[in-house]
C-alpha cells in the first residue's frame, strides 16, 4: 500500500520543474501547458464513484491493479513528444492515481482494522514524502538529462510499486463479489444522502483547493516581491517537506481529548495566518522560510484529517469506500475551478491582495467544517 501510495501525488509533482521543457518542447503557452496538472483534478472528480462501483465487482485490490496499469501506461505514453499523447497519457494517469485515492483507505480499513492509525499514517507519509522527493529530483533530472529520460526514470517506481502488488491479487484476498455475495454487504444510508456525507465532502474539497491554489500560485505570489525563481522553488518543496510529521501527528492526536482541535489550530495557523503575510512586501528569506514551514504544517494537518475522517467517521469498508468516492469527487471537481478561478482574479484585479484574503477566507471556512464534522457522530448505517 507503501509504494502504490507513493505514486499518488509523484505524476502530479513532478510536473512544475518540467513546465520550461515541456512548453519548449511543444510549443506551448502557458495557458495550455497548465492543463497538464488540472486534468488529473478533473479526472479525480469525474471517476471518483466510478471506481467505487468497479470495486464492487471486481473488488478493491483487483480494482486497484487494474487502474494502476493505466498510470504505468500514461507515464510512459507522456514520453512521446506530442500534444495528443501528453494530454491523453495526463488523463490515463489521472485514472490511476484515483484508483489509489478511493481505495487505499477502505483498504487500510480492511486489512488493518486494528491499526488504522498506523496504516493512515505509512500511506500518507508515502505519498506526500515520495511526491516532494519527486519534486526536487525531477528538477536534478531535467538539468543533466532529456525530458523523456527524466519521465522515464521516475516512471519506474510505479513499475515497481505494480510489482509488489500483484500477490495480492493472485492470493485473491478480496474476490469479486457475485450477486449472491452482495446481500451480504453492510447496508447503509447512502453517504450521498447525509448531512455528514456532504461535510466530509466539503472539508476534503476546501482542503485539496486551498492546497493546490498554494502550490499553484505561491511562486508567482513570492516573485512578485522580488523573490528568486530558485528560492520560490526550494520554498515551496520545504513547505511540503514539513507536512510529513503531521502523517503520524494526526492520528495520534486524533482521539486524545482536544486533540482534533489542536489540530485545526494549527491548519488555522498554516492556512488563515500564515497566508496572510504575504500581504507584507518582503523578500527576507528566513522569515518566508518560517512562513513555508508553518504553511506546510497545516497542509500535512488538513489533508491527514480528511483521511481520518474517511476512517474515523465509517463503520465498514464499504462505506469507508463509498464515502472516499464521494469526497473526492466533489472535493477535487472544487479543487480544480480554485486555482483557475484565484488565476482570473489576479488577471482582473492586476494584485494578488484579493487573491490571498479570499485564500485565507476559504481557509477559514475549512476551518469552520471540521469543527462541524468533529461534533458529528458516525456515518449513519
Amino acid at each position: 500500500m507503501m509504494l502504490i501510495a507513493a505514486n499518488l501525488r509523484l505524476p502530479i509533482t513532478i510536473i512544475p520543474p518540467l513546465l520550461p521543457s515541456i512548453e519548449k518542447a511543444l510549443h506551448l503557452p502557458s495557458s495550455m501547458a497548465g492543463l497538464i496538472t488540472s486534468i488529473p483534478l478533473v479526472t479525480f472528480a469525474i471517476f471518483s464513484p466510478i471506481i467505487v462501483k468497479l470495486a464492487q465487482r471486481w473488488g478493491n485490490e483487483r480494482t486497484v491493479f487494474a487502474l494502476f496499469l493505466l498510470l504505468i501506461a500514461g507515464t510512459y505514453l507522456r514520453i512521446i513528444p506530442t500534444l495528443p499523447a501528453l494530454l491523453f497519457g495526463t488523463f490515463l494517469i489521472g485514472i490511476g492515481i484515483d484508483s489509489g485515492n478511493v481505495l487505499v483507505p477502505a483498504l487500510i480499513k480492511a486489512h488493518m482494522p486494528y491499526k488504522i492509525r498506523l496504516g493512515t499514517s505509512l500511506y500518507t507519509l508515502s505519498m506526500l514524502l515520495v511526491g516532494a522527493i519527486g519534486t526536487a529530483v525531477s528538477g536534478i533530472l531535467i538539468s543533466r538529462t532529456s525530458l523523456a529520460a527524466t519521465q522515464a526514470y521516475l516512471g519506474i517506481i510505479s513499475i515497481i510499486a505494480i510489482i509488489a502488488w500483484f500477490p495480492n491479487v493472485r492470493t485473491k484476498r478480496e474476490t469479486p463479489l457475485t450477486d449472491e455475495q452482495r446481500t451480504h454487504i453492510p447496508h447503509y444510508q447512502s453517504v450521498w444522502h447525509q448531512s455528514l456525507g456532504w461535510l466530509i465532502t466539503l472539508f476534503f474539497g476546501l482542503q485539496s483547493l486551498v492546497y493546490y491554489a498554494i502550490i499553484t500560485w505561491m511562486p508567482a505570489i513570492l516573485a512578485a516581491h522580488g523573490v528568486s525563481t530558485i528560492t520560490s522553488s526550494n520554498l515551496l518543496t520545504l513547505l511540503q517537506i514539513s507536512g510529513l510529521p503531521l502523517s503520524f501527528m494526526v492520528p495520534l492526536l486524533f482521539n486524545k481529548r482536544h486533540g482534533v482541535a489542536i489540530l485545526l489550530g494549527i491548519m488555522s495557523l498554516g492556512y488563515v495566518v500564515a497566508p496572510l503575510t504575504w500581504l507584507i512586501n518582503t523578500n527576507s528569506v528566513p522569515f518566508l522560510t518560517l512562513i513555508s514551514l508553518v504553511t506546510g504544517l497545516g497542509s500535512g494537518v488538513a489533508f491527514n484529517l480528511a483521511i481520518m475522517f474517511f476512517t474515523e467517521k465509517t463503520t465498514n469498508p464499504y462505506q469507508t469506500a463509498a464515502i472516499s468516492g464521494m469526497a473526492q469527487s466533489a472535493g477535487y471537481l472544487l479543487a480544480a475551478v480554485g486555482p483557475i478561478l484565484f488565476g482570473y482574479l489576479q488577471q482582473f484585479s492586476q494584485s494578488w491582495v484579493p487573491v490571498i484574503w479570499l485564500l485565507a477566507i476559504l481557509a477559514a471556512a475549512l476551518t469552520t467544517t471540521g469543527i462541524i464534522v468533529q461534533r458529528h457522530g458516525m456515518l449513519k448505517n
